[in-house]
């Protein structure tokens, strides 16, 4: 490029020395010629450059990967939930609002990464069962009011020999007399002996 304003100044000069200009419009002229040279050569180089890539980065989208379960039983709020895949046992029981008062999580492993689609199960409360409780009494029953279960609690009488007491007093009228339970089918005079400080009328 340098060679090619050296040769365009020593034309440029050859041409306006046969000019009839000041040397102030010379100057001016060859001034003028060098621009336009310069910016030529520039345009010239510049189309026969390589156009330059620039690679912008791609963000990623990072998505979540969840999984479903369903936790039941002894928790407060039981129901479907989606949680991360590396989500445990005892993630999906807070998600469902924590184990209800009396839940039994004894048999449950907490710590256990859990699986798309299984069901989580507490343990509820359980009922206490009711245990046969005897109820001492404070003296004989009378046997004109006494239901069946009152009968039932007697020594050596059965559901089915209450019941029939129950029956027959129904069918015959109130006893008039304690020994009158032994018109009852099933009642002898050896169960009899066992109850009868057991009764009044």
């Amino acid at each position: 490029m340098n060679q090619l304003i050296q040769e365009y100044k020593e034309h440029a000069q050859d041409w306006l020395a046969n000019l009839h200009f000041s040397r102030a419009h010379k100057l001016a002229l060859l001034s003028i010629g060098l621009i336009v040279l310069v910016a030529s050569v520039g345009i010239v180089f510049r189309g026969h450059s390589q156009p330059v890539e620039i690679a912008l980065p791609v963000p990623s989208i990072v998505v979540p990967l969840l999984v479903t379960v369903d936790v039941a039983g002894g928790v407060n709020a039981p129901g479907v939930y989606k949680l991360p895949i590396s989500s445990r046992v005892i993630d999906a029981i807070t998600a469902a609002g924590g184990v209800k008062k009396g839940g039994d999580v004894s048999d449950v492993n907490l710590a256990r990464i859990i699986k798309d689609g299984e069901q989580i199960y507490v343990q509820p409360l359980m009922p206490i069962a009711s245990a046969h409780i005897t109820v001492k009494r404070s003296g004989p029953i009378n046997i004109n009011r006494a239901t069946i279960s009152d009968f039932d609690s007697l020594p050596g009488v059965g559901p089915v020999i209450a019941a029939r007491i129950f029956s027959y007093r129904k069918t015959n009228g109130p006893f008039m007399s304690v020994e009158d339970l032994q018109k009852v089918s099933g009642i002898g005079i050896a169960k009899f002996a066992q109850l009868k400080n057991q009764v009044s009328v």
